[in-house]
């Protein structure tokens, strides 16, 4: 008899269960992305003499989706929004960078041109756990006074979160937030990019 009550308790437990999940998987979810700017950043010489203006543009065919819920078979539920506009989120932090390293932001002098082109975050369920995996792509440029460019580069961050049942706007947010961080570290990390903006000044 007790057997027989544990079975049924644990078949209502994992129905209850079933029907939370696949009830939060057809709700759409709103994020806040977020970026935190480098510590300990170093300002470049001559930085503190070009003004630069960040123009950040979004081609994507979609703009505030930023990823989708999937259930446990992997079918995709509802979509998870960006409750601000992504484009500025992306030119923020760039801006914060230029900043941090003693460029002037500006109208009058050299033009950063960022085409952001993908901004999402896909889950791949597993048998136990799943994963996110986020991926921020944009085509930078820096152009120098007479329209010539300086400077073009693809540049791909990607970000991850493993480990968690529910694919939801919250494990979303954390390998999109990643991505984002990844993208910008990479493009700050470019010598060539900052030798572009310098040189863009003097010409």
């Amino acid at each position: 008899m007790q057997t027989s009550l544990r079975r049924l308790f644990l078949l209502s437990t994992a129905c209850f269960i079933f029907a939370l999940l696949s009830g939060c998987a057809l709700t759409k979810a709103h994020i806040s992305l977020s970026y935190v700017p480098q510590t300990n950043v170093a300002k470049i010489d001559g930085a503190d003499a070009v003004t630069v203006r960040l123009d950040v543009t979004d081609v994507r065919t979609i703009k505030d989706k930023v990823s989708v819920k999937k259930n446990g078979y992997g079918m995709e539920m509802a979509a998870i929004i960006a409750k601000e506009d992504v484009a500025i989120t992306v030119k923020t932090a760039i801006e914060a960078e230029l900043a941090n390293r003693g460029f002037r932001l500006g109208e009058g002098g050299i033009s950063i041109i960022s085409e952001l082109s993908r901004f999402y975050n896909d889950f791949k369920i597993g048998f136990a756990s799943g994963s996110a995996v986020a991926e921020v792509i944009m085509n930078v440029q820096v152009k120098r006074a007479d329209g010539s460019v300086g400077f073009s580069k693809l540049v791909a961050g990607e970000g991850r979160k493993e480990g968690f049942l529910l694919a939801s706007g919250s494990n979303a947010k954390v390998a999109l937030d990643s991505a984002l961080r990844d993208a910008v570290d990479k493009l700050f990390g470019d010598a060539a990019f900052i030798d572009a903006m310098l040189k863009a000044a003097k010409s």
